[in-house]
């Protein structure tokens, strides 16, 4: 190992060490000051060789170097520190068989790696029993190391208690595979090595191999089974340092090697598999020590805090519209999939070489037998010869075919073999019409399609076949909505729409559940849902773009016109129902009039929503919920009724007069016909379509008793369990500024706005209703928060609370994640995509207080809102307000519509626009909207 480095004594100079420690025993210092001053000398020592060693990381950015060098720094510093308290701490004279003690470096530490702030894992190995001057060696060891600041775990063991917790316990054995002599006694680590080879390793290959790879997949499943979650551990994820090191550790145990290379020698490992796992662990260890000298701590997860100045570090750059974070983190899950590639390529290595054989064979009853052309081991397919792939190439395609509809697994051999010979899935292979059936039928297997296309995309097989698609392998969205590269994100949606084909996500996703089983383009929904992102990471709309390369793309793979026709519309328009039901009142009628403008049929507005479902459940764990549900089916049932010539289309009189007879009828039995006639002249026409009947029942009851006690404000709440919010109604004088002090409120009590019906009653009263969740997207439930909402809200209308100043301290005190990412702040005003009211969307980056920000700039534009839609993606809000003039008129003055958009995005750059002097004054609808 110390070979490697270069200009070891600008690391640490042992001998300057040698003689500083030295004058200092010379000079006699009291024995109290003693340690004091010799911890000193070893902080020096130790804090030039960190810094030195950073220095050079810093130039020349190798990780791999920087952790050996690491080792040596603090190799050096053991010995030191050990020879130091055993000539002038404790001298013991000439040792007895009971004092010979060696030092031994174990884990990563003894494997020749250490990261800059990891642990240091130390063995005192001690011939057959503990004395009291070892004792008294180790612990002035471990303390003047600890002093340093070093994190040191250690063990004081004899080699029989060594050999005999090695048996037992999977990690201690696990440790104990990787010593490396460090100082003190050469021939006890010796015995130590003889002993854990013949009494532990010895026969006991394939358990040991079974336990780590077993190991590794609990790992997995608890760190998230994904390869490509967007902010991975670079150690104990999927593809990290911890599975590299998995593989070192079986090749060790049953070979007995100190390196990989030993492998290629030994002919057990190909070259090119070495030379990959060399790239892979040289880049993880550079990542590695990165993240750990920017953190000043162990740190090991790769969080969007911290990628974008990384990648700038390894110098990655934006290019081709890509962000130079996003190509780093390409680049990282790349290698991740390498890691994956040579887990397999080392299990078959494994498995052929250690498998056990039986003692007799009987040809007859072990001839392997043979599915489509492949030998079946087990349950697992295995080609018949190391040629087939070479000379029929689409056996490749064949192989993950007959493996999914015979629910077999795949041999690592055959693996291995498939990631040998990608090159020969050509454009030849392609355009093979046998070739492309096979895929369709994966594609849209009544099995599950997930396992095999993942499996495929794993071996490369898929993006070699679909080359759109492998350009999004490993394609990250540096956001912190979406969880997964694209890739996965597709392939899990492939999963997810199986399942609900399947009927298992009935009861959670029930519109999608029932609609699907009567499409009649099913083929084309799963080749929808495969290409609908397949054009991400490009320049341009990647709806258009996807939509254009599924019209190439649908022929080859043998759809017909009407399937690739009905594909491609779906992909262009897979965002449309979203976008509408998240950021449009589905109450106004053009609103579902323009959406089915466009759907124009039942089957497109089913294939639209399963896809739709399909895509928010699988971008990640917490994105989908009740409340989303709830929306898409609300716009789902309005557009299905307007298409079917249902309610939709009814005269707006007609709805009204329907919403008030049945209010009527609720209400006869205990009001009188004056208080019932009073209360619907209470309501303008929007009021009564834009409520159904159960909340017009409702607010019936609390307008009531409001006016019967003549209270200045009243408010009710109510949890909606299935939509996962919680209903907020207000009930209070209209005044100019109740939008901006509710939303300030609310922001201070933690609350987050969902959705908003702002509505003024004809005796000049407002009814407001807000939606609301928790930080978690969870409803807003408890009875102690809810109690703290509606005193901030009272505070609020009473003028008792300062915006500016307390979402100032709100705003400093909270860690958002968010500032890390930037949002450029965007207005958008479209008055076209409503009769009445001009539509204004607000796109920025979220924090605390935004939406009072927003609405106080609205109050100042002398706005009055009529409905809001909230909605945040991660870090990126976008809001849509229904807003109209003073007049009650839409806006369309060129001069006002940019005064408009300028005071939006300066509302979205800055912290607040609360007046100081007088709290901002939010808008209001109209008497009569």
């Amino acid at each position: 190992m110390t070979s490697k480095i270069k200009n070891q004594r600008a690391i640490i100079d042992r001998q300057e060490v040698i003689g500083q420690l030295e004058a200092l025993i010379a000079s006699a210092p009291p024995k109290t000051q003693r340690r004091g001053l010799t911890l000193d000398i070893f902080k020096q020592a130790f804090q030039t060789g960190f810094d030195e060693v950073r220095r050079r990381f810093e130039a020349h950015g190798q990780g791999s170097e920087t952790v050996r060098e690491n080792c040596f720094l603090i190799d050096q510093l053991v010995r030191l520190v050990h020879d130091f308290a055993a000539q002038y701490e404790y001298p013991a004279g000439a040792a007895t068989t009971g004092q010979v003690m060696s030092v031994v470096a174990v884990g990563g530490y003894g494997r020749g790696e250490l990261a800059p702030k990891s642990d240091i894992d130390l063995l005192f190995l001690l011939p057959y029993k503990r004395t009291s001057h070892c004792e008294q060696i180790v612990e002035y060891m471990l303390y003047m190391l600890w002093d340093l600041g070093l994190k040191v775990g250690h063990s004081t063991r004899s080699v029989d208690e060594c050999i005999r917790q090695a048996k037992a316990d999977l990690t201690i054995r696990t440790a104990l595979l990787e010593t490396r002599w460090l100082w003190g006694d050469q021939a006890l680590f010796a015995e130590l090595k003889r002993r854990y080879r013949s009494d532990v390793a010895a026969g006991s290959g394939e358990e040991f191999v079974e336990s780590k790879l077993s190991e590794r997949n609990e790992r997995h499943a608890k760190l998230g089974e994904a390869r490509y979650v967007l902010e991975p551990n670079i150690k104990e994820g999927k593809g990290g340092l911890r599975d590299l090191h998995t593989l070192y550790w079986i090749a060790k145990y049953l070979y007995a090697v100190t390196e990989v290379g030993e492998l290629v020698e030994r002919g057990l490992l190909s070259g090119d598999a070495a030379n990959r796992f060399a790239k892979a662990q040289s880049f993880l260890w550079t990542v590695r020590c990165h993240l750990h000298y920017l953190t000043g701590r162990e740190e090991d997860r790769l969080t969007f805090d911290i990628q974008q100045e990384i990648s700038r570090r390894m110098g990655y750059t934006d290019h081709g519209g890509t962000l130079g974070v996003e190509r780093f983190m390409k680049h990282y899950f790349l290698i991740a999939k390498d890691v994956g590639d040579l887990t397999r390529i080392l299990c078959a290595l494994l498995e052929s070489q250690n498998k056990r054989k039986p003692k007799l064979r009987f040809p007859l009853m072990h001839r392997a037998k043979k599915i489509d052309g492949f030998r079946l081991e087990g349950n697992r397919l295995d080609v018949t010869e190391d040629q087939d792939f070479e000379q029929e190439p689409i056996k490749m395609i064949r192989l993950f075919h007959s493996a999914l509809e015979h629910d077999l697994d795949i041999h690592p051999r055959a693996m291995s073999l498939v990631t040998e010979n990608l090159k020969r899935i050509d454009n030849k292979l392609r355009h093979d019409a046998e070739a492309n059936r096979l895929f369709v039928e994966m594609l849209t297997s009544r099995k599950d399609p997930e396992v095999a296309l993942r499996h495929m995309n794993e071996a490369g097989v898929l993006g070699r076949f679909v080359p759109d698609f492998g350009r999004v392998v490993a394609q990250m969205q540096y956001d912190m909505y979406h969880v997964y590269t694209v890739d996965e994100h597709t392939i899990q949606a492939l999963g997810l729409l199986h399942r609900v084909e399947q009927g298992v996500l009935a009861e959670e996703l029930p519109i999608a559940s029932e609609v699907v089983g009567t499409l009649y383009s099913r083929r084309a929904l799963y080749l929808a849902v495969f290409l609908h992102d397949i054009a991400k990471g490009r320049n341009g709309d990647h709806s258009l773009l996807g939509a254009d390369i599924t019209l190439k793309l649908g022929p080859r793979l043998g759809l017909s016109d009407e399937e690739t026709e009905t594909a491609s519309w779906l992909v262009r328009h897979h965002l449309l129902m979203t976008r509408t039901a998240f950021k449009r009142d589905v109450d106004d009628p053009k609103t579902i009039a323009d959406f089915v403008s466009v759907v124009q049929s039942p089957e497109r507005l089913k294939l639209l929503m399963v896809l739709t479902v399909a895509d928010v459940r699988a971008v990640g764990p917490g994105v989908w919920n009740n409340w989303k549900a709830g929306l898409l089916t609300d716009l789902f049932h309005r557009a299905l009724d307007l298409m079917s010539g249902g309610i939709g289309v009814e005269r707006r009189e007609a709805r009204v007069e329907a919403a008030q007879n049945s209010l009527r009828a609720k209400l006869v039995a205990h009001w009188s016909p004056e208080e019932i006639e009073a209360h619907l002249a209470r309501g303008y026409p929007s009021y009564w379509v834009s409520f159904d009947a159960a909340s017009h029942l409702r607010h019936a009851s609390l307008i009531r008793e409001a006016e019967a006690t003549k209270a200045p404000l009243t408010i009710d709440s109510r949890v909606i369990t299935a939509h996962a919010v919680t209903e907020i109604t207000i009930y209070t004088g209209d005044h100019p500024g109740l939008f901006a002090q509710i939303a300030g409120a609310m922001a201070l009590s933690g609350a987050s706005i969902v959705d908003a019906k702002i509505i003024t009653m004809t005796n000049g009263m407002a009814l407001d209703t807000f939606v609301i969740q928790d930080a978690s997207g969870a409803a807003f439930d408890s009875s102690s928060r809810l109690a703290k909402l509606t005193s901030n809200i009272e505070q609020a209308l009473s003028g008792r609370l300062r915006f500016d100043r307390e979402l100032a301290k709100r705003r400093a005190s909270a860690q958002s994640r968010t500032r890390v990412f930037k949002v450029p702040p965007r207005v958008l005003i479209d008055n076209k995509a409503s009769a009445g009211h001009t539509v204004i969307e607000v796109n920025g980056r979220d924090r605390i207080g935004l939406l009072y920000d927003i609405t106080s700039a609205m109050t100042r534009l002398n706005l009055q809102i009529a409905s809001a839609h909230i909605s945040t993606y991660g870090e990126r809000v976008v809001d849509v307000f229904y807003v109209k003039d003073v007049f009650g008129l839409k806006v369309e003055h060129e001069r006002k519509i940019g005064e408009i958009r300028d005071m939006l995005v300066t509302a979205l750059k800055e912290r607040g626009l609360a007046d100081p002097a007088g709290e901002a004054k939010a808008p209001r609808v109209s008497a009569a909207q």
